[in-house]
């Protein structure tokens, strides 16, 4: 049986096992926090990536179909030597 004065004692020991258990989880935390970080900065950077490959293929694109237009005469998609573009 415990005397009175060693309770404190006890209380307090569990209280540090306790308190060295939630450190050993705030250190494991943070190293998925981690982790988690990183696959959110490579997503952020193939998002950003994708974005502007997107953006240059329809650039190129515009540009082609832009091109294309100027060269309908007749309604063929190029200068034909049929009469109506003579």
């Amino acid at each position: 049986m415990t005397s009175v004065s060693g309770m404190p004692e006890e209380r307090e020991a569990a209280a540090r096992v306790g308190v060295d258990g939630l450190r050993e989880e705030v250190a494991e935390l943070a190293e998925v926090l981690e982790a988690a970080e990183i696959e959110l900065d490579r997503r952020v950077i193939a998002r950003e990536e994708l974005v502007e490959a997107l953006d240059v293929s329809a650039a190129g694109t515009i540009a082609v179909t832009q091109v294309e237009q100027e060269a309908v005469f007749c309604g063929h998609t190029q200068c034909c030597l049929m009469s109506c573009c003579g």
